[in-house]
């Protein structure tokens, strides 16, 4: 049964009692969905402020409508990330005293007068990281770029140490910040992970490393793909659990 992407709708509501609520796993995001059954011959998509809305026949099983769903994968994370993106951003303020989550410890922020660079210093328990400010208006700026460099500089060392373990060669690297994906794969423009995951702890990173890397022998989420995460990684079920979890906790940082 053919799909089209359809334009979201600027009428009111459609009646509820035709609608059901599902989730579906893409990839390493849980997505809901509304799945309306009409008389139609086509199963539909449409992505707005409300999130993924299916329309289907209304005999159309459900294993064919999430088959459409599975196969569109990468274009319903982008169009839910837009949409993400436009939401107003309710930045956190960047305090002198700020801790924010790192590698599953702490990091405690400090502010102080400098010419926007900024100091990093490990110790039990954590770190601490000085941003030496022009004005405080440079803070938010000046994090997000020291946090950016941090984890760039740490998901190459993981992916230098995973690649040979999965019989891959290290790809290029890119960072994201979606707020609700946090890797991708590409063969011809490499692995993109989102900066974000340097709030998680170090095996949640690494299983998302992983993860990807195994997309450069498996492009899919069969059998034969998971059984590649396994052979490195045995626990990423609890793995991808736990960073599910974790996603709903992120600073918010923009």
């Amino acid at each position: 049964m053919p799909w089209l992407p359809e334009k979201a709708s600027a009428g009111g509501r459609l009646p509820a009692a035709s609608e059901t609520q599902r989730t579906i796993e893409l990839g390493e995001r849980t997505v809901a969905y509304v799945l309306r059954r009409s008389r139609r011959r086509t199963i539909g998509l449409s992505i707005d402020h409300r999130g993924l809305r299916v329309g289907a026949p209304p005999r159309a099983p459900v294993h064919e409508v999430e088959s459409i769903l599975l196969r569109h994968g990468e274009w319903i994370g982008r169009k839910l990330d837009e949409w993400h993106a436009r939401r107003p951003a309710r930045p956190q303020a960047i305090n002198d005293g700020l801790r924010l989550p790192f590698l599953g410890q702490a990091l405690d922020i400090r502010l102080a007068i400098g010419g926007n660079r900024c100091l990093w210093s490990l110790h039990a328990g954590g770190a601490t990281l000085t941003l030496c400010l022009r004005t405080p208006a440079d803070a938010q700026r000046v994090l997000e770029r020291a946090l950016r460099a941090r984890a760039r500089e740490l998901f190459a060392e993981r992916l230098a140490h995973y690649a040979p373990l999965l019989a891959v060669v290290p790809p290029p690297l890119s960072l994201s910040a979606a707020r609700t994906r946090w890797g991708s794969c590409s063969t011809r423009s490499g692995i993109r992970l989102n900066w974000r995951l340097l709030h998680f702890p170090l095996p949640v990173i690494d299983y998302v490393v992983v993860h990807e890397l195994a997309h450069l022998r498996e492009m899919n989420h069969s059998p034969r793909f998971w059984a590649i995460v396994s052979g490195v990684c045995p626990n990423w079920q609890a793995l991808r659990v736990e960073l599910r979890v974790l996603g709903k906790t992120l600073p918010g940082l923009v």
